[in-house]
């Protein structure tokens, strides 16, 4: 057990602790979160020996193995699978006995400790490691300087988890992870015997692996039992109790009732739209948990719309004349809201960049709206940021008739309060300059966001601001991101990117991790299914499709895209008229919201705005009806 004892820290003059208790027993799970800057790397450094305690008592179990993740990234000579490998101090040392024993004796003494080690399962694990984290089998001999700065760290992932330890601490794990690896890496730390204490802002990893909560808050350390779900219910039933905060969380429930409202009326049967549904609902639940939050920003949205607002037929995608994604046609809507699926080295990133105008096409046909605005976030926007200018500065330059105070307003939204605005940029740390980026993105007023793994470097906190201004913006969505909360609260489709195919995926995140299993399995030497031919999970399977006729599976779906486009058609004339009713009855409703319109002498005018809101909602019923009618037609297809 690990207990600390009214211990105190401190950085320069800063107090990260103050008087704090706590105890992590064996086997414990345990995430540890709190705001940037609140001192949780400090503690992982505390409980590693490399800072001490300035008050207070920290103990140890002495003899326990402790294994971290370590940030920095070495340009070493070494194969990634003998970096992995080096995670293992034990194994390496008796490998060195071996490989220098000066008599058979030695040699059978390091022989026998190396099989009660079972080091000789060691390059199988290893290579197990990698794969699972995303690496090929060509890329295990490769020198570890050849990856880049983001596969380096999973590399160092890979060795924290083969040391053999008691105790395992890891900082942000999934920050430079695709969905799979990090689906992968959580069912992996499920099954670590040891006891784990992990930082991390994605909420469905953590709610997947932790079984206790640390919040590191106002230089405390409070213990919240079960998952992250459990601690956002138990935090906001005590902010609630505050009457300090209530109206604050009256004014965030509202904004998510507004978004409810605003899709209540599409949930159909599908079991995309069910699920879309029940997570909104359980968002209503946890928004007092978040009501302190320092972020607070939307994505205004060009005021102009294009149908499509983008589309490509016949597109060859790839570099440097090499075809990526063969034959892509697709076209993207107003109201699309769709993540991109696939595993890593399929294509995502290649079809994000064809789409926003950064890679060309290799041949093909692309037609774009008359308003398109592309809104384009990934990792190089950060790296591309002035670091000698302030936030105010670059805003300024992309608007330059923009108020100092309209910039700063704006600017506060994303966490950027004061003089905050006003600094230049260089010594911001990584989180700061994705908010920065984001904010860059959001002030051009996109109608189409593109987005690549918007919430590397982001706390929580931010998430959850990102995941509202999300559901609140009125254009298209296209997302890759390995945050499956984010995924699942803002889009209603998902479109499945591999074996040079882009095609819609008929299920949820669920089914996706099925269908990953399933293709990894078919991959494996022996497997009777093709490798290169697993067919998409679906809700009424989980195996693959039977080979069909390509060129007569097309045509049977260009027959069908005509015959239900005329559905589709009203189905969105419908949608409109919808919000069209919904924003009217608003508007009565404020109206009626008039105290003074209750006056005896104003109720022929109450009786007239009764008599509208009931021809409103009657109206609105008949539409809903319709919606739901058309939508059970396509479905039915």
């Amino acid at each position: 057990m690990i207990e600390f004892n009214q211990v105190s820290l401190q950085r320069g003059t800063q107090t990260l602790l103050k008087d704090a208790s706590l105890r992590i027993h064996d086997g414990q799970k345990m995430a540890l979160i709190g705001p940037n800057g609140a001192g949780k790397s400090s503690l992982f450094a505390l409980l590693n020996g490399e800072l001490h305690v300035d008050g207070g008592d920290l103990y140890i179990p002495p003899k326990w193995r402790i294994a971290h993740m370590r940030q920095e990234v070495e340009a070493s000579e070494r194969s990634a699978l003998d970096y992995a490998m080096d995670g293992d101090a034990i194994f390496r040392t008796i490998e060195q006995h071996i490989a220098t024993a000066a008599n058979d004796n030695d040699l059978a003494h390091w022989l026998d400790q190396m099989d009660q080690h079972q080091g000789y399962g060691v390059p199988v694990k290893a290579e197990q490691l990698l794969h699972g984290l995303g690496f090929s089998q060509e890329e295990l001999t490769r020198p570890v300087k050849s990856f880049s700065g983001g596969w380096r760290i999973r590399l160092n992932l890979a060795q924290a988890l083969m040391m053999p330890s008691d105790l395992l601490l890891l900082d942000e794990p999934t920050n430079h992870l695709d969905l799979e690896a990090t689906m992968w890496l959580e069912q992996y730390l499920k099954n670590y015997p040891g006891t784990l204490l992990f930082i991390s802002h994605d909420r469905d990893f953590i709610d997947g692996v932790a079984n206790n909560i640390v919040h590191l808050h106002q230089q405390t350390l409070t213990l919240y039992p079960g998952n992250y779900s459990a601690y956002e219910r138990i935090r906001a039933e005590k902010l609630a109790q505050q009457q300090s905060v209530y109206e604050k969380q009256q004014e965030r429930v509202a904004e998510i009732e507004k978004f409810v409202a605003r899709f209540r009326a599409k949930a159909s049967k599908a079991k995309q739209a069910q699920s879309r549904l029940k997570e909104l609902q359980r968002m209503e639940l946890i928004a007092p948990a978040h009501v302190d939050s320092p972020f607070q920003f939307e994505f205004p949205c060009y005021e102009k719309m294009s149908a499509p607002l983008l589309a490509i037929d016949h597109a060859d995608l790839g570099y440097a004349g090499k075809v990526i994604l063969p034959n892509v046609k697709l076209s993207i809507v107003p109201g699309h809201r769709v993540g991109l699926l696939g595993p890593n080295g399929a294509g995502k990133s290649t079809l994000l960049k064809t789409l926003c105008g950064d890679v060309p096409m290799l041949s093909g046909e692309r037609s774009q709206g008359e308003h398109l605005r592309v809104g384009y976030y990934a990792q190089h926007q950060l790296e591309s940021l002035d670091v000698k200018a302030s936030g105010a500065l670059i805003l300024q330059r992309l608007k330059p008739k923009a108020s100092d105070q309209e910039i700063r307003n704006f600017l506060g939204g994303f966490g950027f309060h004061g003089d905050k605005a006003l600094e230049i940029i260089e010594p911001f740390s990584g989180g700061e300059k994705a908010r920065l980026a984001l904010a860059c993105v959001a002030w051009m007023k996109p109608n189409l966001l593109i987005l690549d793994e918007p919430t590397n470097h982001l706390d929580i906190e931010m998430r959850e601001a990102l995941t509202l201004a999300l559901q609140n913006f009125p254009g298209a969505i296209l997302v890759v991101s390995h945050d499956r909360h984010l995924l699942k609260a803002t889009v209603d489709e998902y479109w499945l990117v591999d074996h040079g195919r882009v095609q819609e995926f008929d299920g949820d995140l669920d089914d996706y991790h099925q269908y990953m299993n399933q293709r990894e399995a078919s991959a494996q030497p022996g497997s009777s299914t093709t490798a290169g031919s697993p067919a998409p999970a679906s809700n009424n399977s989980a195996t693959a499709a039977a080979p069909v006729d390509r060129k007569e599976q097309k045509r049977l779906e260009a027959e069908k895209r005509q015959r239900l486009a005329p559905i589709r058609k009203q189905q969105q004339a419908a949608e409109q008229r919808m919000e069209k009713l919904q924003a009217q009855l608003s508007n009565m409703e404020e109206q009626l919201g008039d105290n003074g319109l209750y006056d005896a002498a104003r109720k022929d005018e109450l009786n007239k705005l009764l008599q509208q809101q009931g021809q409103l909602k009657a109206e609105l019923e008949a539409v809903e009806m319709q919606w739901m009618e058309l939508s059970e037609q396509l479905e039915a297809e």
